[in-house]
């Protein structure tokens, strides 16, 4: 019994002996793997710092190749045409600074033209208008500063706008001093539709060839105001077509007047115009608002900005809307007008045939209605005992006063005592009229 009490005894003392260098060793093996834990953490910790700056590094090359590919130097390389119409534009700006071809019209659509063809600067899409109309949610989400002001073109805002400061500006007296003149306006009007028929057995679709037809007119809100009904993907041709041939008046006109014309016919003197009473010149935009739109209807807004204006002019109570419309208004307004009709001429819609042959088609048009207006005139002569000088027919163009100050010189080098313009003065502001309701006319047919 003693024997097996000390060898229990003897177990248990080497049990406790044993015991803590145990644990001792497991404390050992425990701070080795912590040890090797904090290694094996340390190196991954390592990698990924590594491998972040290598993200890094990664990132910022792609951020500049991306920056360099967003600059619109390397959008050019691409986009080539956006070079030539850049080129136009510059082209444009030198002719209304340098040569004075309209410029306050010229150098806006010139501008236009140049920041819709910058690459990337995203100022106007011409596909949020694509189909004739506004896509007004893509506007709302992506609409640049061109698109919002584009919207007074494309809602008939500012070409009526327009007419308003031209109708103020417009002295009527002539025409109504001799009423004959309205018939020379009229005669104007023979290259507009003269054109729309050329244009439609060119293949032009009906919208497109009343667009183009238009610019016979010499009249650029009405040629504005009509494609932007009709054909707005021409707007930028035909309205660079417009106000380019209006500034080319003294060179177009003189050739066609002599051509139709005898030495003798463009030496014709004529009488003083009678004095037109302040009446009759308050009762004229009355009544020819009413007889025009209701013959007309399509032709409302255009007349009756027109006449609003001269109503004012005439009126004597409004004198200063008078003045806001002739300067401020007329200012504004046709800054915001060119500078969106410039937009729309973008690579893609301007540099194709189409465009060639509208410019083309233009001049005709042009030449036309310089020629309907003479041979209208010379008509006239052989029904009246007192005679006209068919050279103020040529000013049945709605270019005011330019195409009548064309008559003027013409009829003086044939005539030094001849002084036509205030007669000239008479079918000019009648083309305005007759531009107007060619328009309506044309719009109620194809519109």
């Amino acid at each position: 019994m003693k024997k097996l009490c000390s060898v229990i005894l003897a177990m248990l003392f080497t049990f406790f002996s044993v015991l803590p260098l145990a644990a001792q060793e497991d404390s050992v093996q425990a701070v080795a793997l912590e040890t090797e834990a904090v290694a094996a953490v340390a190196e991954e910790v390592e990698a990924v710092e590594t491998e972040v700056a290598v993200e890094e590094d990664l990132e910022l090359g792609q951020s500049l190749v991306d920056f360099f590919k967003s600059m619109g130097y390397y959008m050019l390389g691409v986009q080539w045409k956006c070079i030539i119409m850049l080129v136009v534009g510059c082209i444009l700006l030198y002719l209304a600074i340098v040569k004075g071809f309209e410029p306050l019209l010229l150098l806006p659509i010139a501008m236009g033209m140049i920041l819709t063809n910058l690459p990337g600067a995203e100022m106007y899409h011409s596909e949020l208008f694509a189909g004739g109309h506004v896509h007004w949610q893509e506007l709302a989400a992506k609409g640049g500063l061109l698109d919002y002001l584009y919207l007074g073109v494309k809602l008939g805002i500012y070409p009526c706008l327009i007419f308003v400061g031209v109708g103020a500006m417009t002295d009527f007296g002539p025409l109504l001093a001799n009423p004959k003149s309205l018939l020379m306006g009229a005669g104007a009007q023979l290259g507009i539709f003269a054109t729309y028929l050329c244009t439609i057995a060119l293949g032009f679709t009906p919208q497109e060839a009343a667009s183009i037809g238009i610019i016979g007119g010499a009249d650029g809100p009405t040629a504005i105001y009509l494609t932007s009904k009709l054909a707005p993907h021409l707007l930028g041709p035909i309205a660079i077509a417009a106000y380019s041939y209006m500034a080319l008046v003294p060179v177009i006109q003189p050739p066609i007047m002599k051509a139709l014309t005898t030495k003798k016919e463009r030496a014709i003197e004529m009488k003083q115009l009678r004095e037109v009473s302040k009446t009759e010149k308050i009762l004229f935009p009355i009544v020819i608002t009413i007889i025009v739109s209701l013959m007309v209807p399509a032709a409302a807004s255009l007349i009756g900005c027109l006449m609003l204006g001269n109503l004012m002019r005439e009126c004597g109570v409004v004198e200063r809307l008078s003045k806001t419309v002739q300067n401020e208004l007329m200012n504004i307004v046709t800054i915001f007008l060119g500078i969106t009709v410039g937009a729309t001429a973008t690579a893609d819609s301007f540099l194709n045939f189409q465009t060639l042959s509208i410019l083309c088609v233009g001049v005709i048009a042009f030449g036309l209605g310089t020629a309907g207006g003479v041979l209208i005139a010379k008509l006239i002569n052989v029904f009246s005992k007192e005679k006209v000088n068919p050279l103020i027919g040529s000013a049945g163009v709605s270019a005011v006063p330019m195409a009548a100050r064309v008559s003027q010189v013409v009829g003086q080098k044939e005539n030094p005592g001849n002084f036509l313009l205030m007669h000239a003065m008479g079918p000019n502001v009648a083309g305005v009229i007759g531009s107007a309701v060619a328009a309506g006319i044309l719009l109620s047919m194809v519109g």
